[in-house]
């Protein structure tokens, strides 16, 4: 029960991501079209530091005109493994080395039209270490007590999908004495 590829299209290579128009041919023989964003896979983070605060950023995203609370998160450049991109990216967003790595999970960030996987990780034993990088200037760290985590998800104030996909992962990894 597979659609199968029968011509595929670049219409955008951009630097992030490329738009790809498939026609496809379902089991039944109908033909029909599949607008496809290429993505690169990303790391997406659950920072947790010695006082069991979660770390988020606070970032204004432009594509919804609006600032939002979420977990660290960012591409996985050509030939790097995941694990250095998690250092990379904590790095960069938050100004933290992280010394412990737990892979919690992974997911699709939009299965029905992009291509980009999210690798989950919880880090801990964080040690100050900034890299900077030309789009994390405007980010801000906001520690917050795991045990706050539930309200903010439940209130919407945390909304993009990889930080609740995320921080829901996380607590359900995590006991439940260690949420309250």
């Amino acid at each position: 029960m597979h659609e199968k590829t029968t011509r595929s299209k670049t219409l955008y290579q951009g630097q992030v991501v490329t738009l790809r128009l498939d026609t496809v041919t379902a089991p039944d023989g109908k033909e029909s079209t599949r607008e496809i964003v290429v993505r690169s896979d990303c790391v997406a983070i659950v920072p947790v530091d010695e006082k069991g605060n979660i770390l988020l950023v606070r970032q204004y995203r432009h594509a919804i005109q609006k600032e939002l609370l979420e977990i660290p998160a960012g591409s996985i450049e050509p030939g790097e493994k995941v694990e250095d991109a998690v250092r990379r990216e904590m790095q960069e967003e938050t100004g933290f080395l992280p010394q412990k790595l737990v892979k919690l999970g992974g997911f699709y960030a939009s299965p029905g039209y992009c291509t980009e996987y999210l690798y989950l990780y919880l880090v801990t034993d964080l040690v100050p270490s900034r890299l900077f990088a030309e789009d994390t200037d405007e980010i801000s760290l906001v520690r917050t007590p795991v045990k706050e985590i539930p309200a903010l998800l439940a209130s919407g104030q945390i909304c993009d999908s990889k930080s609740v996909a995320g921080l829901y992962l996380y607590l359900n990894h995590c006991s439940v004495s260690e949420i309250t």
